[in-house]
Order: structure tokens, then sequence, then C-alpha cells
């Protein structure tokens, strides 16, 4: 008998549950609105995404595509973490809507390099970088974009290109030091 009173109290709470949470989904379903479907060249590959057009690409990225190497900072452009390039160019993935990229060639972290072996990656890693890791992406992205349009780029250059990225760490003259000895290896 216990069981039964104890059992009746959880079914009806289930019931009342469920018929809210059905309720509530048929009411989305049906008020739904279907998203466009962008089409994107990331790394080399083709993704479809179906998400609003205002989606920051920042989110299309980790939460939709799966690549979590662009990692979010302040969401305000402001930090770099989240720093991919566009047709080769340094972007702030986090401000910028998924309907602004169009055709454009995507370039994160994840496809700088087949192996991890990118000249600015092997740089960071015989400098020794990191310290909690978590610009890091966004500092190689920038370097990289940096010495793909200038080889040989003076500390005045480097410092310039890199000022935007922050290091909560501070390890900006590792950062400095690894871009001078990627550069005398590209």
């Amino acid at each position: 008998m216990r069981s039964e009173i104890l059992e009746f109290p959880t079914r009806l709470s289930f019931i009342i549950q469920f018929g809210v949470i059905g309720f509530f989904v048929t009411s989305i379903h049906k008020n739904h609105k279907s998203m466009p479907v962008f089409t994107l060249r990331i790394n080399g590959k083709e993704y479809k995404t179906d998400v609003a057009a205002d989606t920051p690409l920042l989110w299309v990225l980790r939460d939709h595509l799966g690549l979590v190497g662009t990692k979010y900072g302040c969401g305000i452009a402001q930090c770099g973490a989240c720093t991919v390039h566009i047709d080769g160019n340094p972007v702030r993935s986090c401000t910028l809507p998924v309907s602004a990229v169009k055709t454009a060639k995507v370039t994160t972290i994840e496809g700088l390099s087949k192996d991890g072996d990118h000249p600015v990656q092997l740089a960071w890693d015989e400098i020794d970088v990191p310290q909690c890791g978590y610009c890091q992406a966004g500092q190689i992205m920038t370097a990289a974009a940096l010495l793909k349009r200038n080889p040989k780029p003076t500390v005045q250059q480097i410092e310039d290109a890199m000022h935007g990225n922050l290091c909560r760490c501070g390890a900006y003259h590792r950062i400095r030091e690894a871009i001078i000895s990627a550069s005398k290896k590209i």
C-alpha cells in the first residue's frame, strides 16, 4: 500500500510535467519559422547549418559544427580569443554574423595546418608560449595572418599586429619571441 501512495504522486507529477512540456513543444512547433540554411567553407570542407542569420560565426563553429578550438573571450571583439581567418584575414568571430560570411573561406585553428606543423605553431611550442592557453588560438591565428602578409616583420610591426589580442597571463614577450622565431622559418 505504501508504494502505491508514493507512486501515485510521482506518476501524477510526471503526467502534469509531460503535459506541460508537450503543450510547450507543440506551441513552439506551430509558431516555428524555418531558419535559413548557410553553406560554409571551413578548413577546406563544406558545412551546411540552419541557424538564424545574425548568429555569430563563433557559436556556429563551436555549438553547431563542433569546431571548439576557437574560443569565446569577451563577446565584443575586443580580446582576440575568437580570431579566425576569413579569406586569409584575421577576423573576430564573436561578433561576425554567419550571414556575412557568404562564400568566403574560413580557417580556424583546427585548419591552420593538418598536423600542427605550421611555423607559428611550432615556434609556440619551441618557445613554450602558453601558460593557461586560453588566448592561444586567437594569438596564433593573428600571428599566422601577419606572417602571411609580411614574412619578415619588425618588432614594431609584430606589436602593431598583435596589440588587439589580450593575454591574461601576460606572456607577450614570449608571443613576440615566437613570432620572430617563426618568421625565420618561413
